[in-house]
């Protein structure tokens, strides 16, 4: 790995778990492929990744909500 790619560091937080309909990792909001990629990936593309990353986080809470209340509706 370069220098400049170790200069963006990972929003991984340890707590891995991809929730399957917004497809992103609970705890960074990375998806799949992000996760994979990122130590190939050059030090502008995670940045990208990064700044996307908040926008991520109203629909993972979406996400959940319709699991949560789809679980509900069940009874």
């Amino acid at each position: 790995m370069s220098e400049d790619a170790a200069e963006v560091e990972s929003p991984c937080v340890k707590t891995c778990l991809i929730q399957p309909k917004a497809r992103v990792c609970v705890g960074c909001l990375r998806t799949i492929d992000e996760i994979a990629g990122w130590g190939r990936m050059s030090p502008e593309e995670r940045r990208a990744i990064m700044a996307a990353l908040p926008s991520r986080a109203p629909i993972l809470a979406e996400a959940r909500g319709q699991t949560t209340r789809s679980r509900k509706e069940r009874g």
